[in-house]
């Protein structure tokens, strides 16, 4: 004996012609086939959602799937993070390289005699 299939979205319909039931496993094919149903001359369209709520013709629209907001690429990806401040640049010291500093005037005090 075949395993009975758990389908979590009913779609039942009913028109001039008769009745229509079936069973859909997501949102947006159970949209897609209540919309066909509507456009067929079904007046009453009715989707049962998985938690028991019973959805009318006119408020189709709630199983619409919400617009994705993560499409953005990596590099368009803003961060809450605060950004940490630059460091301050300093001036690199080689000790093998001589000082650039200016010379210091000392006063000259001409030639001087040897006693």
């Amino acid at each position: 004996m075949a395993r009975p299939v758990r389908v979590p979205y009913l779609i039942w319909a009913t028109g001039e012609s008769g009745t229509a039931n079936h069973g859909r496993s997501n949102a947006t094919v159970a949209l897609r086939l209540a919309r066909k149903l509507q456009r067929d001359g079904f007046v009453d369209v009715r989707v049962c959602t998985p938690r028991g709520r019973v959805l009318q013709s006119d408020e189709l629209d709630e199983l619409k799937p919400p617009k994705e907001l993560d499409a953005m690429a990596k590099g368009q990806q803003r961060g809450n993070r605060e950004t940490k401040k630059p460091k301050k640049d300093k001036a690199k010291v080689i000790a093998a390289a001589p000082s650039r500093k200016d010379a210091v005037w000392q006063p000259d005090f001409g030639p001087g005699k040897k006693k």
